[in-house]
């Protein structure tokens, strides 16, 4: 049994004389998952947060203030505070669905004797173990510096979201990057159509602001809207070539062989989405049943 276990069980690093199985501690019970909240306490991570955050609520001020409220036809107002409100809502809620769910962390400190002899190992089958976090290493699984755990078919870790990218949460960053690119056209739009009423008449009636403040505000709106707008929608646009062709960013710069089952493009939309399609697929409070789109089947 001890020679089987010795060809069977890999150290992703190459050392077997630094990680063991006995130098792995026991891993800690399994505590419920339920009501526990997921947050990694990064510095730079948090700091990006909270820019995010910051930045959406500055675009949520100038449209509001300095668009919508001095506009003179109450219903372009109503329309265009509905959209904006909503779109950035949903976009504020994605990023907290992305930020605060378990992106598919790989229990810490598994890679122990009797763990490993519990998984009844067949002759010639290989498990990879972590050095870093002391864990058996799913397929599709890396390890994340910043998090300091191996996260199931990790994309890659985005400061904006202070979170990684992985199996349980890409819906969640999908979703942030598709409302923050629509906000961002839509403040865009109106900025373009609040320049064009306001040359045509009196700047001091086009907003409560002074004249130079109100062009102040709306530039900076208007760098903001576009610098945003090009980064999520090739974010965007990057993570839904990744899902239709079910190869994750890292997997895509390390050129890793792929051996796991190849899937339509639309069953691999449903297996990070939800299956069957519904406009749920839209909302970040909607957690994604699989159902027929089966999850990816790991070793552990």
């Amino acid at each position: 049994m001890a020679m089987m276990m010795k060809s069977s069980f890999r150290d992703i690093e190459r050392k077997a004389g630094y990680l063991g199985p006995e130098h792995c501690n026991p891993p800690p019970p399994a505590a419920p998952t339920s009501g526990q909240l997921w947050f990694i306490r990064d510095g730079c991570g948090m700091v990006c947060g909270v820019i995010t955050w910051v930045l959406v609520f500055y675009a949520e001020f100038v449209v509001l203030f300095v668009m919508l409220l001095p506009a003179r036809s109450l219903i372009y107002s109503l329309i265009n505070g509905a959209v904006f409100n909503s779109l950035a809502f949903l976009a504020l809620a994605s990023h907290f669905r992305a930020m605060c769910t378990d992106p598919g962390a790989v229990p810490k400190g598994n890679a122990t004797k009797e763990f490993i002899e519990s998984l009844q190992l067949k002759p010639g089958q290989v498990v990879y173990k972590c050095p870093k976090c002391c864990s058996i290493k799913p397929e599709r699984a890396h390890h994340c510096s910043v998090c300091k755990r191996c996260i199931r078919k990790m994309d890659h870790h985005c400061p904006w979201v202070n979170n990684c990218v992985g199996e349980n949460n890409q819906k969640y960053f999908v979703l942030f990057t598709m409302y923050i690119a629509l906000i961002s056209l839509h403040a865009l739009i109106m900025v373009a159509f609040h320049f064009i009423l306001c040359f045509e008449e009196d700047w001091s009636k086009c907003s409560s602001f002074s004249p130079p403040a109100t062009v102040i505000l709306l530039i900076l709106l208007c760098f903001e809207g576009l610098l945003f707008l090009l980064f999520t929608a090739v974010m965007f646009g990057t993570q839904v070539h990744s899902i239709c062709t079910d190869e994750t960013g890292i997997e895509q710069l390390k050129k890793e062989e792929r051996r796991w089952a190849k899937k339509s493009r639309w069953m691999n939309m449903k297996v990070v989405f939800g299956h069957p399609f519904s406009l749920s697929w839209l909302s970040p409070f909607s957690s994604p049943e699989h159902g027929k789109a089966e999850a990816y089947q790991y070793v552990v």
